[in-house]
């Protein structure tokens, strides 16, 4: 359901808020189910698609608002994910 999501709030990108809390910030209310789509959400298990996930601020914005808008389940699929340096264990 791509139509489900609208970016309401434009945000300067996520790579200049550093960690977890300045990206929380950036995206809070910067996403919106509109209207009719609300109903088309009720009650729909979701997966959400992301390219990358760097701490999980933009998913968890998305899921939250999908879920405020009557979703019953919302998951989240990326294709990358950031590993600093400091987490590998090698």
């Amino acid at each position: 359901a791509p139509w489900a999501l609208t970016r309401v709030k434009q945000t300067p990108l996520q790579g200049t808020h550093g960690g977890v809390k300045g990206r929380t910030k950036n995206v809070r209310g910067a996403f919106k189910v509109q209207g009719s789509s609300v109903a088309r959400l009720k009650g729909k298990r979701l997966v959400l698609v992301d390219d990358v996930w760097t701490t999980g601020a933009t998913v968890n914005a998305c899921g939250h608002t999908l879920l405020a808008a009557g979703a019953a389940q919302v998951a989240a699929v990326t294709f990358a994910r950031v590993v600093r340096p400091a987490q590998l264990d090698l």
